[in-house]
């Protein structure tokens, strides 16, 4: 990237390289599949279709909010729109999509992932699937968005995982306990015979509300 740029973007692109490449060592990506970005103002920072591993700190890519590229050679993901659908609709700084395995296998099998913890409090609720759609169109851009109404993570069915947040930590944090939330129903639902006890919409609600002073200096 070029040093002409704010440190502040160039900060920001380093943060997308070390997330992308943290998603294909954890397991939730393989090759180029998922994609990360960063918003800084008006400015979009996105992964290109390059494998992480070869993905260089001078390989910045970006683009402005509508998606016209404005830094880098190299081209945007080709899931481009949604990440800039998440950023038009709501007040994120970061947007995390994986193919993660244990997240991408439940979103084939129902429309919304059971409350078998209470970890889906840290999404916002209940986490929806999103209506399946080719990638990279805008019809999944927009299942995507109606997935995400209250929440800060969605499945894509027969897809992957989207998930967005102040910073990239928590956006990654917020995958992470997706694929993990998912992992353990599949876990659970999978011993003969049993069926896993579900929270109700009220005990989750009860968490919610003690999330709020979660980790908070008193």
């Amino acid at each position: 990237m070029s040093e002409q740029q704010p440190e502040s973007v160039r900060q920001a692109w380093r943060d997308v390289v070390d997330t992308a490449r943290r998603s294909a060592a954890d397991g939730l990506v393989v090759g180029t599949s998922g994609n990360v970005s960063a918003r800084v103002g008006d400015l979009v920072l996105v992964t290109p279709g390059v494998p992480y591993d070869r993905l260089g700190r001078e390989d910045a890519v970006g683009v402005d909010l509508e998606g016209n590229q404005v830094v880098g050679d190299l081209r945007p993901t080709s899931e481009l729109p949604l990440h800039l659908a998440v950023y038009r609709s709501t007040d994120a700084a970061a947007v995390v999509h994986t193919h993660a395995v244990h997240a991408t296998a439940v979103s084939t099998l129902v429309a919304e992932v059971p409350l078998v913890h209470y970890a889906a409090a840290i999404l916002g609720g209940p986490v929806r699937t999103a209506a399946y759609a080719r990638y990279g169109t805008p019809e999944l851009a927009d299942a995507m968005l109606e997935a995400l109404r209250g929440r800060t993570g969605c499945l894509l069915a027969n897809h992957g995982t989207v998930t967005y947040g102040d910073t990239l930590d928590q956006a990654y944090d917020r995958t992470a306990q997706l694929e993990w939330l998912c992992h353990l129903w599949l876990t659970a639902s999978s011993v003969p015979g049993r069926v896993p006890a579900l929270l109700s919409t009220a005990q989750l609600a009860e968490v919610t509300e003690a999330l709020k002073g979660y980790g908070q200096r008193g």
